[in-house]
């Protein structure tokens, strides 16, 4: 089966710093994969890179077997940033309608399908008031939802659930888990672990490189260990031993 998402020798340097170095990988339809990792790790980047936003220094990215950056490809993207790109002075159904214009959605299935995402995030009551009053909370959750919209066959979701509540978190985590078992592929970045727990691939990133990935069940049976937090950081410090002695 070809991969929805290819990866092959991914490079990107700010400066003289490497942020990410040749990383490769083949992603899985019907899977959530979670990006870990420490701030300033490279897991913005890495999206970025994927959707064509953040230009490679070197390697190549391949999105349903076609090369990025190309806008063609972008309306099977559902991608959500990091920091909230929301038309402020307009009310949270204009953004929806806005993007879903840009994203493709025909204008038929446009009403249908921004009602079930912001349905799905808790906002149906609060679409027809200006972003302006929305608070942290609300504009990841408009995010989110414009994501969502696209009922595209592939989701980007860089930090999706920073500053929601845990128990509108576990409604989100279930969308995501239902759109995965529709043959979507998901990759989310997050700095919360036990988010982690719930992904069905792992994908660590240390430096700039991946050290290691698995199923959460994977990964804790091999560093011995209860959490995928507790595994990163034995991997972590395993790379770093591994590293002094190669200088020695």
């Amino acid at each position: 089966m070809t991969s929805p998402i290819t990866v092959k020798g991914m490079s990107v340097k700010f400066g003289d710093k490497i942020i990410l170095d040749r990383l490769s990988y083949d992603f899985e339809s019907g899977k959530i994969i979670c990006l870990i990792g420490p701030s300033g790790s490279g897991k913005s980047t890495f999206i970025k890179s994927i959707v064509g936003m953040q230009k490679l220094d070197s390697g190549s990215v391949e999105i349903l077997e076609v090369k990025i950056p190309d806008r063609k490809i972008l309306g099977q993207l559902g991608y959500m940033a990091q920091e909230d790109a929301l038309f402020k002075e307009l009310t949270g159904k204009q953004n929806l309608e806005f993007f879903g214009s840009i994203q493709g959605i025909k204008k038929n299935e446009l009403t249908e399908k921004l009602e079930k995402a912001a349905l799905t995030v808790n906002l149906t009551s609060h679409l027809k008031q200006s972003v302006t009053n929305y608070s942290g909370g609300m504009q990841r959750r408009l995010s989110l939802a414009i994501a969502l919209q696209t009922d595209a066959p592939i989701l980007l979701l860089d930090e999706p659930t920073v500053g929601i509540d845990p128990e509108l978190r576990q409604e989100i985590w279930e969308e995501l888990r239902n759109q995965a078992d529709q043959g979507k592929t998901i990759l989310i970045t997050t700095h919360v672990m036990d988010e982690a727990e719930r992904c069905d691939i792992v994908l660590m990133l240390r430096n700039g490189k991946f050290i290691d990935e698995g199923s959460p069940k994977e990964i804790k049976e091999k560093y011995q260990v209860d959490s995928v937090e507790e595994a990163f950081i034995v991997a972590g410090k395993t790379l770093e031993m591994k590293a002094k002695e190669v200088v020695r």
